[in-house]
Formats: C-alpha cells, sequence, structure tokens
C-alpha cells in the first residue's frame, strides 16, 4: 500500500511537535541539571550559615536554658591543657560561652558548638553579634548585659577585669530596645533562617541577661533553685588550679582571640545529639576534609544523661573515630550528685569536677568498653 503523501497541515504539525519536543526535553534537562547543580551547591557550601545548615539535624529537649554554666571547676582544665601543649586544631564542645575559655588556651584555627538544643545555636548567634559589634570587654559585656555602652570605654581595654566588672555594674539599663534591634540586625546578617519564635527566644535571653546582670544564675526547668549555682560573675572571675585567671574575659588579649576567631566565622554552632548518627559525625567528617585533627573535644557532663538512655555507645564509637594526635584531649566535669560519689580529683568548695583524658586513651578503652559510668569518670582521668 502506497504512503499517504504529507499535506502541507501534516508537515506544519510535525514540525511544531518536534519543536514542542526539542524544547520540552531541554526544559526537562535544564530541570536536571538545575536540580544536580542545587544538590551540589547545598553539601558544598562553605558559607557560615550553609556549615550551620549542613552540619545540624534536628533539635531535641533539654531540662536547662544553660544560659551559662553550672562548673565553677570549668578552668581547673586549662592547666592540663598548657602542660600537655593542646594547641591548635579543631574544637568541639557543648553549652554557653565557657567554651571561649578554652578556646582561648587553646587557640584552634576552627570551633564547634554542638547541643541538642537550638537555644544553645541561638545563643551562639548572639555572641557571635556581640563580639562583631564590641571594640573591648567593656562594651562586650554591656552589651551583653543590655547597658548603655559608656563614651570612655576606649579607656577600659587593660583594665583588670575585676575592674571591668564593676564598671559594668555602674551602667544604667538601656531602656530605648535600641541595644536589642542592633544586635538582632547584626544576628539576621549571618544569614541563618530565624523564625519568629527564635527572634522570641532571643529576645527571652537578652530580657534575662538585662534583668539579672551579671548576678543571673545558672537555672534548670522543674527544679528548685540551688544555692551553689553560681553567678556568671562568679564563674567570670574562677581560677586555675594555679591560682590564675584564665578565662576568656580576664584579660583583653584571651577575649580578642575569639572576637578574631568569631569574624572569620571560626565558630561553628551546631545542632546535634553527641549520641546520634547526624551530627556529630558530621563534624567529624568536616575536622578531616579542612585538614585538620581534633586539639579539644569538651563535653561538660553529656556523657552521665547518654550513659544513662543507653546512648553512650554510639557517642564513643564516633569520639573515637574522631581525627587526632597524640596531643587531643576530652574535657568533661563530672558532678557527685550524678552517681552519688565525690571524685578523687574533686577540689575543695567546688561541686564539680573537671577532668582531661587523652583521646588515644579513650579509644584504646572503647574499644573494650567500660563497666560503668564511674570507671569512665576515673580510669585514664587527670
Amino acid at each position: 500500500m502506497a504512503a499517504p503523501r504529507m499535506t502541507l497541515g501534516m508537515a506544519r504539525a510535525a514540525l511544531a511537535a518536534g519543536v514542542l519536543l526539542l524544547v520540552s526535553g531541554a526544559g526537562l534537562a535544564r530541570g536536571v541539571a538545575t536540580r544536580d547543580i542545587q544538590g551540589a551547591t547545598v553539601r558544598a557550601d562553605t558559607s557560615f550559615a550553609g556549615t550551620v545548615a549542613r552540619l545540624s539535624e534536628a533539635p531535641g529537649y533539654f531540662d536547662s536554658d544553660n544560659l551559662i554554666s553550672n562548673e565553677t571547676s570549668y578552668l581547673h582544665a586549662v592547666g592540663h591543657l598548657e602542660r600537655e601543649r593542646v594547641r591548635g586544631g579543631a574544637y568541639i564542645g557543648v553549652g554557653p560561652d565557657q567554651n571561649f575559655s578554652y578556646i582561648a588556651a587553646i587557640r584552634p584555627s576552627v570551633a564547634f558548638m554542638v547541643d541538642i538544643r537550638r537555644d544553645n545555636l541561638l545563643m551562639h548567634l548572639v555572641f557571635k553579634a556581640l563580639f562583631q559589634q564590641s571594640r573591648n570587654r567593656l562594651e562586650f559585656l554591656a552589651r551583653w548585659m543590655g547597658r548603655d555602652v559608656p563614651a570612655d570605654v576606649d579607656t577600659w581595654r587593660d583594665a583588670p577585669i575585676e575592674d571591668v566588672l564593676g564598671r559594668v555594674d555602674s551602667l544604667p539599663m538601656n531602656g530605648d530596645g535600641a541595644t536589642f534591634d542592633s544586635l538582632m540586625a547584626v544576628v539576621r546578617g549571618f544569614g541563618v533562617p530565624l523564625s519568629l519564635a527564635d527572634t522570641s527566644t532571643i529576645r527571652r535571653f537578652h530580657e534575662e541577661f538585662t534583668r539579672s546582670g551579671l548576678d543571673l544564675r545558672f537555672t534548670s526547668t522543674g527544679r528548685a533553685p540551688r544555692w551553689y549555682y553560681p553567678t556568671l560573675r562568679q564563674l567570670i572571675l574562677e581560677r586555675d588550679l594555679d591560682g590564675r585567671r584564665v578565662s576568656y574575659l580576664a584579660t583583653e588579649e584571651r577575649w580578642r582571640f575569639v572576637k578574631d576567631l568569631q569574624a572569620r566565622h571560626g565558630v561553628i554552632p551546631v545542632v546535634g545529639n553527641l549520641a546520634g548518627t547526624g551530627a556529630f559525625p558530621a563534624i567529624g567528617r568536616e575536622v578531616a576534609a579542612r585538614g585538620v585533627r581534633v586539639s579539644a573535644l569538651y563535653v561538660s557532663n553529656v556523657e552521665m544523661y547518654i550513659w544513662r538512655d543507653g546512648s553512650f555507645g554510639r557517642f564513643a564509637a564516633t569520639a573515637a573515630h574522631l581525627p587526632r594526635d597524640e596531643r587531643s584531649v576530652i574535657i568533661r566535669s563530672y558532678f557527685g550528685g550524678g552517681v552519688g560519689l565525690s571524685h578523687p580529683l574533686n577540689r575543695p568548695d567546688h561541686l564539680s569536677t573537671q577532668l582531661v583524658q587523652s583521646l588515644d586513651d579513650f579509644a584504646r578503652r572503647a574499644a573494650r568498653g567500660w563497666s560503668s559510668y564511674w570507671e569512665l569518670v576515673t580510669e585514664g582521668n587527670r
């Protein structure tokens, strides 16, 4: 049978269909390529906000705001860090600003603040903004406490920390909201997406620091205030085991190292569970990708909680495989109330005990396991 003749109308229809198919195919190809590019961009985003998003996981719950630490012994580890020459590399820590004192002592090239609470990430965005806004420790503390920055702020650069705190006490509260508004403008500039709830949480933090100032105490939801909980003032003025004031606010030089690291986006807050399979392993991979090793892993007393809930093994496996060298350490705190025993290294007038263990030793012991939390915090610790 002879083939049907193609009319002019049929030819036009075929040409239109071919063009449509070509355009559709190109569009599909562009769509696939765009998705690939977007996926690669998300994975390769090394901006501050991109790194925060890439490393973080869904938040969890803990029964405290942890606006400040409750570890009065936190500086007792500093002498060990100095003697063992724990220096440089990557620092990983939990909680709020006590980390900055370890950072000032270790001088890492990057620091990751990982915590199961999103509130901790928000608090660290506030700290980042405060460092950016401030010329010295007095301005930093004044803005943190919601006080007016004094006209003579530049003359306080080298003042003893006791004098700086006294000056902060004398400053009037900022009553027109300008301090908070300028703070939020800087926080938003970091590019981390913030919900209305996040903004409300940051406002609540700011109001608590403004209301209580340097006398703010550690608090915990559902538990009555304890007389032995330290104030922020007390934590700033704590000393190491050699009697030295070595917090990041003790000297302008220590504070400025943290400020400079913040300016380089080198302090990265991450939402994550130390016993999880997302954020903490991702931080380990990030450290390896940067070609450095972990100098110090500060866990506070998180191990006590994950030991209780049965997830300690996952944490230990991840920690044991972090990039490290012979000087890498884990820093932990121990509270006797956790198991009802006073630690043999505990110092008088401190309910907490700061402990340091080499990561090499931790990894060796992790291979065979621990029989109890008490064994974990005593064997290999100094």
